[in-house]
C-alpha cells in the first residue's frame, strides 16, 4: 500500500490574502477561532472551507481548522484569485459632492457607505463612485485612487479627494503635518465632567482582536502611533454627552478609540461596546427608550462635520461644514427629550 503525500498548491499561481504572525502571549487556540477574531466579515463555516481547500497555512504548511495556533506560528491564507478589493470597477454610485474644481472634490458620505473596497465590501464603495465619474484618479501610497484619508463606513460626513498627482502630494502633506482642520461630533456614553480636554496615547491593534484598536500606555508605549485628539463638551444630555472632537492625528477607530479609554464608549458603537447600555437606570421604561434610540440611529454615532486645509493650487485655506445627518440628530433630539424628564 502506497502512501501518497498531499499534494500541496502550487504557490505561485496563488495570492496572499492575509498573513499574521501570532502574538507570543497567544495560549493555545483552534485556528478557525483565532482567525475569527483577524478577519472582518468572516463567518467560522468559510474559514474551515477555506482550511479544507488547502487555502490555510501555518509556516507554510498547509492546515486543517482544528490547528492550535501557537505563539510565532506565520499564518497566511492564500487563494487562487487576487484580492477582490484590487480589482477596482467603477459604479454609477450616486454621490452628494459639495464643491469641486479639477484639482479636488469634497465629498459629504453618508453613513453605511464603505470608502474603498474590503474584505466583504466589494462593490458600492466610493471608490467605485469615483473613478465611474472621473479619469485617471492619482494613486494614494496604498494604490487607493483619489483617496487623501478616510472615514469608517458607519460614520457620516466630508472627505477631500485629490484629482491630479500635485494635489495627492499637496493634502496628504497636510495631513501627515496636521495642518489640516478635522473636526467630528460625536455623541457618547456617560456625563462628561470636564468641559473640554486632550487625549493622548498611542494606538495600536488589540493584542486580542485585530478588529478592534486601543491605547498602549507606559510600559508599552513603543507599540502603536502617537494619537492626539482634542474634546469639547458641547451639550449634556443626562446619561450621554454630545462632544466636538478635532484630530490632531489620524489614526484608524482614533475618536472611538480615545473615548473609549476616557470611559466614555461612543453611542451605539457595536465594534466597541457601546451597543450596550453603559450608564443609567435600571428602570424598563429607561431600556426602552435606549432601544427605541439604537433604533433611530443604528450606527455609531460619528459625523466628521468640518474639515479644512489648503488649496494645493491656490494656497487658499478652505473650511467646509456639513449639518449633523438626521439619523444622529433624531437621536440627539430624543435624548434632549428624555434629559429634560430627568431634571424635572
Amino acid at each position: 500500500m502506497k502512501d501518497y503525500a498531499p499534494q500541496l498548491p502550487d504557490e505561485d499561481n496563488l495570492y496572499e490574502h492575509y498573513a499574521f504572525t501570532v502574538d507570543k502571549g497567544q495560549a493555545p487556540l483552534r485556528i478557525d477561532k483565532y482567525l475569527m477574531n483577524f478577519v472582518e466579515n468572516a463567518t467560522r463555516n468559510k474559514i474551515q472551507a477555506a482550511a479544507k481547500n488547502g487555502s490555510v497555512f501555518v509556516n507554510n504548511q498547509p492546515v486543517k481548522s482544528n490547528y492550535k495556533v501557537k505563539p510565532f506560528d506565520a499564518i497566511r491564507v492564500l487563494f487562487a484569485h487576487p484580492p477582490f478589493e484590487n480589482l477596482l470597477v467603477g459604479e454609477d454610485i450616486p454621490l452628494d459632492i459639495v464643491y469641486e474644481d479639477d484639482t479636488l472634490l469634497v465629498v459629504n458620505k453618508p453613513a453605511g457607505m464603505v470608502v474603498h473596497p474590503g474584505h466583504g465590501n466589494y462593490s458600492g464603495t466610493l471608490i467605485n463612485g469615483l473613478i465611474y465619474r472621473f479619469d485617471n484618479l492619482p494613486n494614494n501610497s496604498s494604490e487607493r485612487p483619489g483617496l487623501v484619508h478616510r472615514i469608517d463606513k458607519d460614520t457620516s460626513g466630508l472627505l477631500v479627494v485629490a484629482k491630479t498627482e500635485k494635489a495627492m502630494t499637496h493634502l496628504s502633506l497636510q495631513f501627515a503635518e496636521k495642518t489640516s482642520e478635522r473636526e467630528y461630533f460625536a455623541l457618547v456614553w456617560g456625563n462628561v465632567e470636564e468641559d473640554e480636554g486632550t487625549i493622548e496615547g498611542n494606538i495600536g491593534r488589540h493584542p486580542k482582536n485585530r478588529l478592534q484598536n486601543t491605547v498602549f500606555l507606559d510600559d508599552e508605549a513603543d507599540k502603536g502611533k502617537p494619537a492626539i485628539t482634542h474634546y469639547k463638551v458641547l451639550e449634556r444630555l443626562g446619561y450621554v454627552t454630545l462632544v466636538s472632537c478635532k484630530l490632531e492625528t489620524g489614526r484608524t477607530h482614533q475618536i472611538r478609540v480615545h473615548m473609549k479609554h476616557i470611559g466614555h464608549t461612543l453611542f451605539n458603537d457595536a465594534r466597541y461596546g457601546g451597543e450596550k447600555i453603559l450608564k443609567g437606570t435600571t428602570f424598563t421604561k429607561y431600556k426602552q427608550f435606549v432601544e427605541n434610540c439604537f433604533k433611530v440611529l443604528p450606527r455609531q454615532a460619528l459625523h466628521a462635520k468640518t474639515l479644512g486645509f489648503m488649496h494645493p493650487k491656490t494656497n487658499e485655506f478652505m473650511r467646509f461644514e456639513t449639518p449633523i445627518p438626521s439619523d444622529m440628530l433624531d437621536c440627539i433630539k430624543k435624548w434632549k427629550g428624555y434629559s429634560k424628564h430627568i431634571e424635572s
